[in-house]
């Protein structure tokens, strides 16, 4: 299986001109905070060309629609806190450290305040219409866990782990992390875990990723394959 593409925002370029990076910037930052605040329903491209100071004219010339830009505001809020490049770990970097590296991040991200906020507008217009829900997901979390399911099969194959279903695996290495605490903050029983709280986590889960999926060792594996089935 061939790495997952980065994630890349849709976006239609305004013919004739380049585009204005710095408004577009600024196009996305008003949406990644004002569709959590107030809901897909609830922010109009009006509402967020005057939160970028910009013209309505200069959002359509940057995205084609408000789809568009939902969507590119979940992909922008991922990229940022769980960036492609911590699932392609640097030569001689060790599976702890780099399964570490991905956990903060993603703790990181499922207890942002946008994310939250997010998850809860999305429970929110359950049962409403599967659009936005599969946008929202295809365009977020399903883009995790593929990129953590590479990551896994290639652990797999060069011996520091033993996955044989990466997929699976990888949900579970994310639910592991999100825990009860991440349910109690959604719907709002106690506040976000502090940054010693985030770390003890992230350190238990890993360690306990790392106890289920230790690499099997050439003798175990010759026994394993050698036991008659019950």
């Amino acid at each position: 299986m061939t790495s997952p593409a980065p994630r890349t925002p849709a976006t239609t370029a305004a013919p004739g001109r380049p585009k204005d990076m710095e408004k577009h910037a600024a196009i996305l930052d008003a949406a990644m905070r004002l569709f959590p605040a107030r809901g897909y329903d609830g922010v109009s491209v009006d509402a967020i060309a005057q939160a970028a100071g910009v013209s309505k004219l200069t959002v359509y010339s940057h995205f084609a629609d408000k789809e568009a830009l939902f969507r590119a505001a979940v992909i922008e809020c991922c990229t940022q806190l769980l960036p492609h490049r911590l699932f392609e770990p640097e030569p001689g970097l060790g599976v702890h450290e780099a399964l570490v590296r991905i956990a903060r991040a993603f703790t990181g991200l499922m207890f942002d305040d946008r994310a939250i906020r997010l998850h809860r507008m999305m429970v929110a217009q359950a049962g409403e219409g599967s659009r936005l829900a599969e946008m929202f997901f295809a365009t977020g979390p399903n883009v995790a866990l593929e990129e953590m399911e590479t990551f896994l099969r290639n652990a797999h194959a060069a011996g520091s782990l033993h996955v044989p279903a990466p997929a699976q695996a990888a949900g579970h290495f994310f639910c592991l992390l999100k825990g009860v605490r991440h349910m109690r903050v959604l719907v709002g029983l106690c506040p976000m875990p502090d940054a010693g709280e985030r770390d003890a986590h992230v350190a238990e889960v890993v360690a306990l990723f790392l106890r289920a999926f230790a690499p099997v060792s050439p003798g175990a594996a010759a026994t394993q394959r050698a036991e008659p089935a019950a």
